[in-house]
């Protein structure tokens, strides 16, 4: 069966330099200009050739009437001359002087022929009782416009040479602002975080686009370079302008959306407390014991939010020091098995292994990843909690469950903020759906990265890996 092969998209075309573009239309007008200056020149001089040797022509001529043909005996001191006088065969060379008039009167220009080479000779024909024919030399006349013409010629590309180093140069130091405005836009796109004020900025800088309507574009010119670069990382800058804008409103809406949960129920059980509780005892204890623990979740809440504002800022402080990343787990282990005596929680290590980091934020991302591993699984269920050398100079933290798993559209979202892949469940378990980001967040920040596995109705393994102290220090002797 033939199968159709869907046609392929035609490329757009490769933008081409504004500069260069602007470099070879100076290149070309100059170029045309000359050509025309020298098309006028060549005319003017084939002109005058014409007129110099007609009016050379028509003074010998008219000497000729007036004193006669010169003789044979006179021809010897005559031959530097440049006339050619033919009489009946014979050639005779005159010499004369040169007075040239404005507006001459030609000699018998009504029945002489003419003929002439360029640069060679002029000839004029004159029909008499006795028939002569007067030719002027042209070779004097035609090497002096040669040298004007080759002197013209080198002057003009010389010109054209310098001129178009020079124009490239000041296009160029001109277009330079559009380029910085390109680079500019570029090292904003590439930056790691946004401030709200430096996205208004921003987005007010822009004629017609605003918070809202981001997803407005600039069209992209393909035939300028500068230009297309410029739009193209404008347009690269307003897509991350517009998610970031977006990611914002969501993580405020999520966050209204979690504080507005126990809000309501501090509302509720102070409005019980109003109506029965003053006199019921145990109403009273059940409100108190209610807005407790909705104000530390709000609490915790507040810290979370509080600890990603300040990582987005930079402004989160990571106190590095060398420790014993096994030993950091043992104490997470002492904490686990401590809070769930009722759970089996197995260690599983290999030794000391040590590394530069904050150990509280450590110890931080170790207990996020074993809440949810207790949190999401059965009372009778594993939980494992493995440190282990890995390949490279890192070290391998691993916290692995026997629970519910993550199912797998969910699993690309689960260190979104405020995402939670059993929303059903969110309040009967608890938490805030910022754990895993935090966690995230600290791991990136010690040069790390995460690798999760899990299978739905089999468990989640999720693991986090940071250099060793030993990878570091010889990095720094290669350095």
């Amino acid at each position: 069966m033939k199968q159709d092969v869907p046609p392929r998209k035609a490329r757009p075309p490769k933008p081409k330099s504004l500069a260069n573009r602007l470099t070879r239309n100076f290149f070309l007008r100059q170029l045309t200009t000359f050509l025309c200056i020298d098309l006028m020149l060549a005319l003017l001089a084939i002109c005058g050739i014409l007129y110099w040797g007609e009016n050379r022509c028509s003074d010998v001529a008219r000497l000729v009437e007036e004193h006669g043909l010169p003789s044979q005996e006179t021809t010897e001191w005559l031959w530097a001359g440049d006339f050619i006088i033919t009489e009946e065969g014979r050639e005779h060379t005159v010499s004369i002087g040169f007075y040239p008039t404005v507006f001459p009167q030609f000699f018998h220009s009504s029945d002489s022929l003419r003929s002439t080479d360029f640069f060679t000779y002029y000839r004029m024909e004159l029909d008499h009782a006795k028939g002569y024919a007067v030719e002027v030399s042209l070779v004097d006349v035609g090497r002096l416009l040669m040298l004007g013409a080759v002197i013209l010629l080198g002057a003009q590309l010389l010109s054209l040479l310098t001129g178009s180093v020079t124009n490239s140069r000041a296009i160029r130091h001109t277009l330079r602002p559009i380029q910085d405005m390109a680079a500019t836009a570029a090292r904003l796109t590439s930056a790691t975080h946004l401030s709200r004020r430096e996205m208004e900025a921003l987005a007010g800088k822009l004629d017609q686009i605003s918070g809202t309507n981001l997803d407005s574009r600039i069209d992209l010119p393909t035939t300028q370079k500068e230009l297309h670069s410029l739009a193209q990382a404008i347009n690269s800058l307003l897509d991350r302008v517009n998610r970031s804008y977006r990611a914002q409103m969501q993580f405020v809406s999520n966050a209204s959306h979690e504080l507005r949960t126990p809000i309501a129920v501090i509302q509720g059980y102070a409005a019980l407390l109003d109506r029965w509780g003053k006199s019921d005892p145990e109403t009273q204890q059940e409100a108190i014991d209610a807005i407790r623990s909705e104000a530390k979740s709000m609490e915790l809440l507040v810290e979370q939010l509080l600890f990603l504002a300040r990582g987005d800022n930079d402004s989160q402080p990571v106190r590095r020091e060398v420790f014993d990343l096994t030993e950091l787990a043992g104490e997470v282990l002492r904490d686990a098995i401590l809070i769930h005596q009722d759970r089996p929680i197995l260690p599983s290590w290999e030794g000391p292994l040590p590394v530069n980091a904050d150990p509280a934020l450590i110890k931080q991302v170790m207990r996020i990843l074993m809440d949810n591993s207790i949190k999401y699984s059965a009372g009778d269920q594993r939980v494992w909690l493995r440190v282990t050398r890995w390949a490279d100079g890192y070290a391998r933290v691993t916290v692995q469950d026997e629970g519910m798993g993550i199912a797998p559209e969910s699993l690309p979202h689960i260190f979104d903020r405020f995402y939670r892949a059993d929303a059903s469940r969110a309040r009967s378990t608890g938490g805030t759906g910022l754990g895993l980001a935090i966690a995230q967040w600290i791991v990136e920040e010690h040069n790390g990265w995460f690798e999760v596995v899990s299978r739905e109705g089999f468990g989640s393994r999720m693991s986090f890996l940071i250099p060793l102290e030993t990878a570091r220090r010889e990095d720094g002797k290669s350095a």
